[in-house]
């Protein structure tokens, strides 16, 4: 049976049109909703029983005003000084990023800078999987319109902070400080805060209770940013007051 070209652009768009409508749909819940799980999660989880480990997955949902303003401003600080004036792609910091990284070709390196903002880590967190092909890279970049379209700033930030990864089996910052500072994260202060945003490059790699000397400088070079800022993060900056770091 033969299926017309007219047949299959009407699946096409009807198909396209549902996607549509069910991410939407999918985001808006989110924005009310705590996210239950991420694809991230289920993935250490499966990686834990498949290697005979035990499957740990710590994580505790608290909303952004019981996380210390020095946690807040330490992630700003640490990943995307520019958050709260971009839409979502900090074009800037991509031009950097594809500079640096041709000069590092040139030089027969293999270190990679990248340029993601918040808001496109949280896209990719909470509705995709991670992998590297730019099917996936397009589908991040829906999503990353979608939440600077449909959630507020306050909303972002507080997901990103709910759900990113900060060691084995620990998400979350709440979960984060009460396995390694023994508090809720209510009680952060500067230097936690800053040892915590210091791992999120790699929090596999790197280990916010037994830190290296990268981990240190990262943490000292955070809490130096912090200060430039004032100590405090507020979201009420307008776009006028843009600060220059």
């Amino acid at each position: 049976m033969k299926i017309s070209l007219r047949t299959l652009l009407t699946l096409a768009l009807r198909a396209i049109k549902w996607f549509i409508i069910l991410t939407v749909l999918w985001v808006l819940l989110y924005r009310f909703v705590p996210v239950p799980v991420t694809y991230l999660m289920v993935k250490r989880c499966v990686q834990q029983w498949w290697q005979g480990r035990e499957v740990r997955l710590e994580k505790k949902w608290v909303p952004l005003q019981k996380i210390s303003n020095e946690m807040q401003l330490a992630v700003v600080c640490a990943e995307d000084q520019r958050f709260l004036w971009h839409n979502g792609f900090d074009w800037d910091a991509m031009a950097d990023a594809l500079k640096y990284n041709r000069g590092q070709q040139s030089k027969s390196r293999k270190k990679v800078r990248g340029a993601s903002t918040i808001s496109q880590q949280t896209a990719k967190n909470v509705f995709l999987f991670p992998a590297r092909n730019i099917f996936r890279k397009i589908l991040e970049a829906y999503f990353t319109v979608l939440i600077e379209l449909l959630w507020s700033k306050e909303r972002i930030l507080e997901v990103y902070l709910n759900v990113i990864e900060f060691g084995d089996g620990v998400y979350g910052v709440e979960a984060a400080s009460q396995r390694y500072f023994k508090k809720p994260a209510a009680k952060l202060n500067s230097k936690e805060a800053a040892r915590l945003a210091a791992v999120l490059p790699a929090p596999l790699r790197y280990s916010v209770d037994k830190p290296g000397a990268y981990v240190l400088r990262r943490q000292d070079h955070i809490l130096h940013q912090m200060s430039l800022w004032g100590g405090r993060f507020d979201f009420s900056i307008k776009p006028t007051e843009r600060k220059s770091l």
